[in-house]
């Protein structure tokens, strides 16, 4: 009989950027690189955030350096810094994210703008600079989309566009720079228990809601997230590329229909 063990890699030496790496799934996917051997590079807008995260990983393999992913110089730099840091760079994490909630007509443009500019402009402008400096080391990039960028939701759509964006990306890019050696993958969580979805999680009414459409019955925590990340940065994912890997306990196998009572359910 086989039992299921936990699953270890191994990422010792290797060198690791994670933008968005303060908080919430950042954090998680920052923790489980560096308990894996790596160092560890993690970026945000605060300077405060990001001290106390690094305080509460390994000392001395990971560092912190404050970037607005909507600023191409800024990202270019971001991926300088990490050169002269660590000399290389093994895997790419696109993290940062923005996120607001309203229908098109009643969602304030600068709210727009700026997720916007987080969600597609940084992920465009990281994977510009990451690229030549991970085809020296045949490494991988994988970007945090969303189960919202795979379908629509309502009162959402203009996230839903951005992850959108963030999935096809993925894809089409998989084919530009397979042969440069860089594999490219996405992770699409499903709704996770973080300080922006907050409102929703928290929430005991609507946690029930959102729980009672997940087949394992419970919302996302980030350190579920974390592992699968690992998983297509490291060599066990040397043949997958384009793809994007839905970790959502179970909500996208649903074909959308409300779950019914038992005794009202169709024999």
């Amino acid at each position: 009989m086989m039992r299921a063990g936990t699953l270890t890699f191994d990422f010792t030496d290797a060198a690791v950027l994670i933008t968005g790496g303060g908080t919430g799934i950042g954090l998680a996917i920052a923790r489980a690189f560096t308990d894996a051997g790596a160092t560890v590079l993690i970026t945000g807008r605060r300077r405060e955030v990001l001290d106390e995260a690094v305080a509460g990983l390994p000392e001395g393999r990971a560092f912190a350096v404050t970037t607005d992913m909507s600023d191409p110089e800024q990202v270019r730099g971001l991926v300088d810094t990490a050169v002269a840091q660590f000399g290389r760079l093994d895997v790419v994490v696109s993290n940062a994210a923005g996120y607001t909630m309203g229908q098109i007509d009643e969602l304030p443009d600068e709210d727009w703008v700026a997720m916007r500019a987080t969600n597609i402009d940084g992920f465009f402008y990281l994977a510009k600079h990451a690229l030549p400096v991970l085809s020296r080391t045949n490494g991988a990039f994988v970007a945090i989309s969303s189960i919202s960028g795979l379908g629509g939701d309502w009162d959402q759509s203009a996230y839903n566009a951005t992850k959108g964006a963030v999935s096809n990306f993925v894809r089409a890019l998989a084919l530009d720079w397979g042969e440069r050696g860089v594999r490219i993958n996405a992770v699409a969580p499903g709704l996770t228990a973080t300080a922006p979805t907050a409102l929703l999680t928290e929430d005991p009414t609507l946690n029930a809601l959102f729980s009672g459409r997940t087949a394992l019955g419970r919302l996302g925590r980030p350190e579920d997230i974390a592992p699968a990340v690992l998983f297509l940065a490291s060599d066990a994912a040397a043949y997958i590329t384009g793809q994007i890997v839905a970790v959502d306990g179970g909500v996208t196998a649903s074909s959308g229909q409300a779950r019914l009572p038992k005794a009202a359910a169709p024999s």
